[in-house]
């Protein structure tokens, strides 16, 4: 069985969809006829540049409010738990819709659904700066979240097809680092922006920029040219996403995507709260420029299939979650400059995490690729609007003490999940040589 199937290790260059004849010998042959993409080859450039676009609109949108949210309560009179809405709605409407938005794609064709979610997004984007209250921006967000929900497992499938598989976890990875760069920029923006016109001003700025993120998106994308059509007849798709469910590598990697972006979306949403107290007391547009830290996890998110050539799946997610712990422990000192530094490990460990479970969903999924990734995205976001509103609620309650202990019970859980991963592959790899012995007799 191949590493996918077991749960053991992947390392770049070994899950491959090309048969390999021996174990010391690739088929460069086999390589050559492959009219998959690959770095250096005909449209990567673009594809990647492309979706990497499509990353920076995604996130930039999707928590363009989040760096705003003591200026959002301040404006329209509510506390920090029913500001963090503004983000859980965003979050939660994507979580909803990742899946019905995945079914689409499979149908109608990744670039087809990947543009028309962009399209709907941004022009939401551009009405949010008008909603008069609370509830009216709230339900905008949800919108805004649904609309966005075609883009993650849809860009994922798109590449898990048309990108040749040794080169699979670095094209994810340009996606993710994507993400990473719109809710840096987003949120750098959206603070500079604010502090000298409003919120209001900042969440329309961020709106046309991922217009124009859009535009170009759509004029970069390649065609696709290994997309099959698929069905949307409920039963199929019902079956699709059972036998995925079904799969436990695929379940703990869902798992491990949530218990992240619970961390993630916890950290981001309390964050702007905490530096406006004392001791740190910042002006927004210093607090919008912390979120500068969001490089780190382009750089992370880049690296991610290094990481798994070296340490190997596991070791590249226990890797992220002990960086991740370190961080948010930092975190809790009363001086900035580890507050920052802390912030650093925990944007590294985070994205390096995401983007090697993202990218080993795709090898694992045999079929209905964009479900699989749709039930990843869903449960991954599912983890950021329960980490913005149980942060938020720590942090009322507990002060950012709160907030940390939530997130180191979730690093807890990522570890607790990869270790059982490896308790499967070994209990597997005895189970084979078992039954090998006994072939032999």
């Amino acid at each position: 069985m191949t590493p996918a199937d077991t749960g053991a290790p992947t390392a770049v260059g070994a899950a491959s969809a090309v048969s390999v004849p021996s174990a010391t010998s690739v088929p460069e042959a086999s390589e050559a006829r492959d009219s998959r993409m690959a770095p250096g080859g005909p449209g990567y450039r673009r594809m990647s540049f492309a979706l990497f676009l499509a990353g920076v609109a995604t996130f930039a949108l999707l928590y363009s409010t989040q760096a705003l949210l003591p200026l959002i309560s301040g404006d329209l009179g509510v506390t920090a738990s029913d500001a963090s809405w503004t983000v859980a709605a965003a979050t939660g409407g994507l979580a909803v819709f990742v899946l019905p938005m995945s079914a689409l794609s499979e149908r109608f064709g990744r670039r087809t659904v990947m543009t028309a979610s962009l399209a709907v997004a941004v022009t939401v984007g551009l009405l949010v700066p008008f909603a008069p209250s609370l509830p009216a921006l709230v339900a905008l967000r949800a919108v805004q979240g649904a609309a966005l929900a075609g883009l993650p497992a849809s860009a994922t499938a798109y590449l898990a097809e048309e990108v040749r598989p040794r080169a699979l976890v670095t094209a994810i990875g340009l996606f993710v680092a994507g993400n990473s760069v719109g809710g840096m920029s987003g949120r750098v923006i959206t603070g500079w922006v604010a502090q000298e016109w409003g919120w209001r001003v900042a969440v329309g700025v961020i709106g046309l920029v991922a217009v124009a993120c859009a535009v170009a998106f759509r004029l970069l994308l390649p065609a696709p040219r290994h997309f099959t059509a698929g069905s949307l007849r409920p039963r199929v798709l019902a079956g699709t996403v059972r036998d995925h469910l079904s799969n436990p590598l695929l379940r703990r990697l869902y798992a491990i995507g949530a218990l992240f972006m619970t961390v993630f979306g916890g950290v981001y949403t309390v964050i702007g709260y905490r530096l406006t107290e004392a001791p740190f007391s910042l002006p927004q547009g210093l607090i919008g420029s912390i979120f500068l830290v969001y490089l780190v996890g382009t750089v992370s998110a880049s690296a991610a299939g290094r990481l798994v050539g070296r340490l190997g799946r596991r070791g590249a997610l226990y890797l992220g979650g002990g960086t991740t712990a370190a961080g948010l422990l930092l975190s809790l000192a009363p001086w900035l400059p580890l507050v920052l530094l802390g912030l650093v490990l925990i944007t590294a460990g985070f994205f390096a995490g995401h983007a090697v479970a993202s990218s080993a969903v795709g090898k694992t999924a045999t079929h209905g690729r964009a479900q699989a990734s749709a039930l990843y995205q869903s449960a991954y976001y599912i983890g950021s609007s329960a980490g913005s509103t149980v942060g938020a609620v720590a942090f009322h309650s507990g002060g950012w003490a709160g907030t940390v202990g939530v997130g180191l019970l979730a690093v807890l859980g990522v570890g607790a999940i990869t270790a059982l991963g490896s308790l499967a592959a070994r209990r597997q790899g005895a189970g084979a040589s078992v039954r090998g012995l006994a072939a032999t007799r």
